[in-house]
């Protein structure tokens, strides 16, 4: 953070993780890429997303090797499958949904503080947040240039250390476009580059219970 933080109410951070959430049920075409010092990966994906919490991931390679599926209800996985194939390449939950410009609510338990400043020349604003709990602090950072691109940076520490940061740019009709995870102690690397989104999706109600 770049500014002294101010303590700010649960509700008006629960209001603004909101606007973040698409306001219908949206299906997300991307590719991706992930490395770290001993693969590189890269294929193709999708994620639907229902509001107020769900969020379905899938996932392939090249001819359709290392591929999977999970759902993700708030900050729990609720299957994944394979597990261990969705675990290598999501190691954190918070920043996949940071990945997709959404953010998380704060816990229940966490301390929330906030912040703005706006550029007197470029009119640029940018908003800050941060929900702290005993052991995790999420910091989140958006950059508004005023109806053009946006961008939501995140970082999440765990006892001091960085677990994960993560940058997702957003188009001018503030959807996930491109996005960059960072994984330090590891050290690897997950991006993403949406091709489509579909506001219009229609989500059966079965891809939430499993993957076959």
């Amino acid at each position: 953070m770049t500014m002294a933080l101010a303590p700010a109410s649960r509700d008006s951070a629960v209001a603004w993780t909101r606007t973040t959430l698409p306001r219908t049920p949206t299906l997300i075409r991307f590719r991706w890429r992930y490395q770290d010092e001993r693969v590189k990966y890269a294929g193709r994906g999708s994620t639907r997303i229902a509001r107020p919490d769900s969020l379905r991931f899938d996932f392939a390679g090249p001819f359709n090797l290392g591929n999977g599926a999970a759902v993700v209800i708030g900050d729990s996985v609720a299957w994944a499958d394979p597990e261990k194939n969705f675990r290598s390449l999501v190691p954190a939950i918070p920043m996949l949904w940071a990945a997709f410009a959404m953010v998380r609510p704060p816990a229940n338990d966490a301390r929330v503080l906030g912040g703005q400043l706006v550029d007197s020349v470029t009119h640029k604003r940018r908003v800050f947040w941060r929900f702290a709990q005993v052991e995790d602090t999420l910091d989140y950072v958006v950059t508004d240039s005023g109806g053009r691109e946006s961008l939501l940076e995140a970082e999440w520490r765990r006892r001091g250390a960085v677990v994960a940061r993560s940058r997702s740019q957003l188009d001018a009709l503030r959807r996930p476009a491109s996005a960059r995870v960072d994984f330090p102690e590891a050290p690897a690397r997950f991006e993403l580059t949406v091709g489509v989104v579909d506001t219009a999706a229609v989500i059966p109600p079965n891809v939430w219970r499993s993957r076959r």
